[in-house]
């Protein structure tokens, strides 16, 4: 009995850690916003870039908007990524957005330096967003967006990224002219490359190679709760001249968590590589939703 309840205790475990991570990453975000950029005029991009901008023309709490603006791309996190991926980033963007208001009066911490907020500004946000999506979670919206009409469109999901943000930086312009939204653009800019840092790239895609016992079941989960297929590869052993089959899975990175923690699940002792993907075109690499 105490050998059945190990793995749940280990599973449970790794899940509260990983809570804690995206909860961790969106208070590192929030503190970002409100000791260095906002009282700087300067944003960030995607929904919590428009929450500023609302909250600066309507004088509405930041938080409050940042949930409320979230909800429909939670919604599509959901259909297009998994009920795991929703639940976490609804955890973050609460996070996130508790945390704007409990931090709403905390001293600046850097003033009237260009270089420094749009510098300091961007690290701080973009390891906290990048700690969340390590994790599993996302703590803005748009990045759900840009991941779900990559799939519809014939541009890469970072591109897109870069062109939904545009727009946000455009509305930016209007509260925090045109220095505001180019000194905000450079932050999010910085950000950006922090984040691919600190979560390997939210853009592109992964290849998994797995051998494991357990082949059939390992392929059939992964199209259950990913619905993404695999192939196999029949490999000898160099020094046991024992045959298995190779699986090879593609995924986009927001599933990686979700992947690794699918193979831990069936198979703890498999042996897994990752290799990064810079683009996928063809076949049939599209995504289904998952309930």
């Amino acid at each position: 009995m105490a050998e059945m309840t190990k793995p749940k205790r280990t599973k449970n475990f790794k899940r509260a850690s990983r809570a804690i991570a995206v909860i961790l990453g969106a208070f590192i975000t929030a503190y970002g916003l409100e000791a260095i950029l906002i009282p700087n005029n300067v944003s960030d991009g995607g929904v919590t870039g428009l929450s500023i901008v609302g909250s600066q023309l309507f004088g509405l709490p930041l938080g409050v908007l940042i949930a409320v603006l979230n909800i429909p791309f939670v919604f599509l996190g959901y259909k297009q990524i998994g009920k795991s991926f929703a639940l976490y980033s609804v955890l973050g963007i609460a996070s996130l957005a508790y945390g704007t208001s409990v931090m709403h009066h905390i001293p600046t911490i850097i003033e009237g330096d260009t270089l420094l907020v749009t510098v300091v500004g961007g690290i701080i946000i973009g390891f906290g967003m990048g700690l969340a999506l390590r994790n599993g979670g996302a703590l803005d919206g748009i990045d759900m967006l840009a991941v779900l009409l990559a799939r519809k469109l014939p541009f890469g999901t970072s591109d897109l990224i870069l062109f939904l943000n545009l727009f946000v930086f455009i509305v930016v312009s209007f509260v925090f002219g045109l220095q505001g939204a180019f000194m905000s653009g450079i932050a999010y800019f910085i950000a950006s490359k922090v984040i691919h840092t600190v979560e390997e790239g939210l853009s592109g895609s992964k290849t998994f190679k797995i051998i494991t016992s357990e082949p059939e079941i390992m392929v059939e989960t992964i199209r259950d709760r990913l619905g993404r297929s695999a192939t196999y590869n029949v490999i000898e052993g160099g020094y046991s001249s024992a045959t298995f089959k190779e699986i090879t899975c593609i995924i986009n990175r927001l599933e990686d968590s979700k992947m690794k923690e699918i193979i831990y699940e069936i198979d703890p002792q498999a042996f897994v590589a990752v290799y990064d993907v810079a683009e996928v075109k063809g076949g049939n690499f599209k995504k289904r939703d998952i309930h």
